[in-house]
């Protein structure tokens, strides 16, 4: 059954947001509410009341109200009595109750099996049984050993008791307010529910023109036709479809009872103005061919509980009323057989799991559609229950929807980390482990096969590297080497490069590719000042390791050339072995940077276009020196030049003070003031930080190349068409 099942709370709870969104409805049966509140016991004193109380209430309402049916959700017995109460006045209200129930079939009072066990004081001398409400679904044991529930029983004189014919039930499962017994088979009598009393008595129909079947409950009237079917769930149950709030003037009208029960007392008054207000209360209309319901709502009754429109506890007479009306409406809330729920469940599983993997796992779209696929269903469900009062399930077709969805992009998942293992493996050779990370969760594909790419090369080679291998053993020169391109290669991956390849001792590497880099002109040439200082530290530390290595270890240089510029960047080879690589114009001009430094004196050179991406992304960061203008072999167009000095944070008072001496010189070169520039060139010399004797290794300086061009110019000065641009000779 639906509503039996481990996850009830949240079914219930969905199906209480559908009541929400579809709103109060109206039902074609007139229901109203007298309500035993605090103000009546306030009133006409603690309860219990007498039951002329009642009798005159009912009776009024019917003969004078113009009702047509009374449920008084309340089970009068006298077990409940104290025993000081004036026995007389107990009779008296007993016999007069008694007196107009057997006189009226249109009242109906409340029976109950809450009572689990209770002493029989009428049939059994005081014998204690036990009593259950009897449910069909759960098997039942033979009639004769099921109790009846707590009837009406009226001690009408010290020895005599009468029972009224008129009751039913007013049991719900598990004292809730979804679902309760439409009847209940007893070894005294079959007993219905009240909302099935009053649903026959406003119909007309007979006691005997009850017809229980295994699905359904018929009303017939005495003419044969058919005046209602009550379709039954567990061959017994039905689910209530409610209507609106407990508090609800338009469709739940409610008096006080101890308001209407005054007005019934003025009927009888000798005083000609109470007789007419009365009358006036009963010709209004309002209780008229209406069903009326008698029920406590004070919370001290204790007689409260939720509803699907109500979160705080009200007044559960209101269960009778919304049965009755969806008895009467026919508005029966379905539900499909569970052969379709598995169905739903299946299908929805099927779509949502589908829509989740469609795309792999960044199909950002597929995975929108997964979302709107369920909250569709979702939607339907809604809106079903609004227009038909179709109870679709939810929590089982959406929970395994979700939870399908999850089992599938885990292993979407799997799959993507073989992929992404694919992807590392491949690219671990080239790239720094923090760039490869970036571009496996990035989502992009390495675009292969030779495309063309705006990017930074770079080029690095140790000076002198020939004396290295004269001096040094192969194990010692493998060992040296290793090192040494490690802490190289590092450097230029952790800012983001791709090693091309090694060559040597010479190391290739791209900014900007595979994945694209905004700013790889900075960072390689961050990367080439932060390798010269890495060197730096790696002389330090081998000329502390003594005699392990030789005296040209000690003042080991790498020089680094860089060029920005369109490349075609791909996997170049043959079908069987290939390599990442780049190739073009612009890759040899950065080869040429690299092996023109020596030119220069310098030991980090890139061309302008380098130099121009840098400093517009970040300005300052990297200090720079003009060099001049130059050809290279192999090519007729002229390239400025320029040498990264250092980081902006790493820069001295003196490199900054020789950068702008030299600029100064510079320009004069270009005016043909000969003596001008070597005046200024000679300034600018004592700065430099390399030069013999200043720097392991090093020679000369850019100053020191230009004071001997410029001198051979003064002495030999060049033709009227000199542009000022120098013509290497050598790669």
């Amino acid at each position: 059954m639906a509503h039996f099942g481990r996850h009830d709370f949240v079914e219930n709870k969905f199906l209480d947001w559908r009541f929400r969104f579809r709103g109060p409805m109206s039902a074609p049966i007139k229901i109203v509410y007298v309500d035993v509140d605090s103000a009546s016991v306030d009133e006409i004193g603690n309860l219990p009341w007498s039951r002329q109380i009642y009798a005159l209430v009912a009776k009024t309402l019917i003969e004078r109200g113009g009702a047509k049916a009374i449920g008084m959700d309340f089970v009068f017995s006298d077990q409940g009595i104290a025993e000081s109460v004036d026995e007389k006045k107990l009779f008296a209200g007993n016999r007069a109750l008694g007196a107009y129930l057997n006189r009226t079939e249109s009242v109906v009072i409340g029976a109950s099996f809450v009572a689990k066990e209770f002493r029989d004081m009428h049939r059994d001398s005081g014998r204690v049984k036990f009593r259950g409400l009897p449910l069909v679904a759960h098997g039942l044991p033979p009639i004769s050993q099921i109790e009846p529930p707590e009837t009406p029983l009226f001690k009408i004189s010290s020895d005599r008791f009468f029972s009224p014919p008129g009751v039913g039930l007013i049991d719900t499962i598990d004292g809730g307010t979804r679902w309760l017994p439409l009847f209940a088979p007893t070894s005294v009598r079959t007993y219905f529910h009240m909302a099935v009393e009053l649903a026959r008595i406003y119909y007309g129909v007979e006691r005997n023109g009850m017809k229980l079947g295994s699905d359904r409950l018929d009303l017939v009237r005495p003419d044969g036709s058919l005046a209602a079917r009550i379709p039954l769930t567990d061959k017994q149950l039905v689910e209530i479809n409610w209507f609106s709030p407990w508090i609800d003037a338009r469709h739940n009208p409610r008096q006080s009872f101890k308001e209407t029960y005054a007005f019934c007392e003025m009927l009888g008054s000798d005083k000609p103005e109470e007789r007419k207000a009365a009358e006036n209360f009963f010709a209004q209309g309002e209780f008229k061919d209406a069903v009326v319901l008698i029920g406590p709502v004070d919370p001290l009754l204790q007689d409260l509980a939720t509803t699907p429109f109500d979160d705080v506890p009200v007044p559960k007479v209101g269960v009778h009323g919304n049965l009755l009306k969806t008895i009467v409406s026919g508005f029966y809330l379905r539900r499909i057989p569970e052969t379709g729920q598995w169905a739903i469940v299946l299908a929805l599983s099927f779509i949502v799991a589908g829509l989740c993997v469609v795309g792999g796992g960044h199909s950002v779209p597929a995975k929108i559609a997964a979302g709107f696929g369920a909250a569709g269903y979702a939607a339907l469900a809604f809106q079903l229950f609004k227009t038909s009062h179709l109870v679709l399930p939810m929590v089982a077709p959406l929970g395994a929807a979700f939870t399908t969805s999850f089992g599938a992009i885990a292993w979407q998942v799997v799959e993507e980390q073989k992929q992404k293992g694919r992807i590392k493996g491949m690219f671990r050779a080239y790239l720094s482990p923090a760039l490869v990370e970036q571009m496996v969760s990035s989502g992009e594909e390495p675009r292969l096969g030779g495309i063309e790419e705006n990017i930074t090369a770079y080029f690095s080679d140790i000076q002198s590297f020939s004396s290295f291998s004269e001096k040094l053993s192969p194990s010692r020169l493998v060992e040296l080497m290793n090192e040494y391109l490690t802490a190289c290669t590092d450097i230029v991956q952790a800012e983001g490069g791709t090693l091309d390849k090694y060559i040597g001792d010479a190391v290739v590497a791209m900014y900007g590719v595979p994945l694209a880099l905004p700013d790889h002109a900075l960072r390689a040439c961050v990367a080439a000042l932060r390798v010269h200082r890495r060197v730096g530290e790696l002389r330090e530390k081998w000329g502390h390791e003594g005699d392990k290595w030789p005296e040209i270890v000690h003042k080991l240089q790498t020089r680094i050339g860089l060029n920005t510029g369109s490349v075609v960047v791909g996997n170049m080879g043959s079908q069987s072995r290939f390599n990442y690589t780049m190739m073009g114009d612009n890759v040899n001009i950065a080869a040429r940077m690299e092996s023109g430094a020596k030119s220069w004196g310098a030991y980090s050179m890139c061309t302008e276009a380098t130099r121009t991406a840098c400093e517009r992304l970040e300005p300052g960061r990297v200090v720079f020196r003009r060099l001049g203008r130059i050809t290279v072999k192999g090519r007729a167009q002229p390239l400025p030049i320029h040498e990264m000095v250092s980081l902006e944070e790493h820069a001295s008072d003196p490199m900054r003070e020789c950068v702008a001496i030299f600029e100064q010189a510079l320009a004069r070169y270009y005016e043909r003031d000969w003596d001008g520039a070597v005046a200024l060139f000679r300034r600018s010399e004592p700065l430099e930080a390399n030069g013999l004797g200043r720097a392991p290794g090093s020679e000369s300086n850019p100053s020191l190349v230009y004071i001997r061009i410029a001198e051979n110019y003064r002495s030999e000065p060049p033709g009227a068409d000199w542009d000022g641009v120098y013509h290497m000779k050598e790669k």
